[in-house]
């Protein structure tokens, strides 16, 4: 599936078109919402499966970062959250990446991502894409256990890099 062309605002404060990637590799890791020290849980949060564990998983990404620009990926993180929730969450963690907002459920609609509600809120479900030429090349779904997943995507990058001129395809 293309990626339609949805600027969508980054904890850096800039609009990012996610449909304009090109050719370089984009991983987009895709989460419900993170919480805020001091601040209460949305009601049954621990009872929805996948719900947990979204702060683990952006601080494995986090430690994985440098290993997937060494791939030659670039990453992103994406939930639901507004901008703000997120900055505030990216500094917090120390991301060396951009989390994207898609607060008016823009992205999560055009690409029928998976959601849930809670708490008047709706959240997308834990997935990682991976995205080529523009393109969703491969999906992480269901991501279990969360913190695993930043190095599950640096293996699928590894084994499925793309061949150097010459080689047997």
């Amino acid at each position: 599936m293309v990626l339609p062309h949805v600027s969508l605002t980054s904890t850096s404060g800039r609009s990012v078109d996610v449909g304009a990637f090109g050719a370089r590799r984009t991983v987009i890791y895709c989460y419900p919402r993170t919480g805020v020290p001091g601040e209460t849980l949305p009601d049954g949060w621990d009872a929805i499966p996948g719900a947990r564990g979204c702060t683990p998983q952006s601080c494995a990404f986090r430690d994985h970062a440098a290993d997937l620009a060494d791939l030659g990926a670039g990453l992103f993180g994406l939930s639901t959250q507004n901008p703000g929730h997120q900055r505030e969450m990216a500094e917090r963690l120390h991301l060396p990446f951009e989390v994207l907002s898609d607060a008016e459920l823009s992205l999560t609609t055009a690409l029928r991502l998976p959601t849930f509600e809670v708490d008047g809120m709706d959240l997308i479900k834990r997935l990682t894409l991976i995205v080529k030429d523009n393109a969703i090349e491969h999906v992480f779904y269901l991501v279990f256990p969360p913190d695993e997943n930043a190095s599950q995507v640096v293996d699928w990058l590894r084994d499925n890099a793309p061949k150097a001129a010459g080689e047997d395809a």
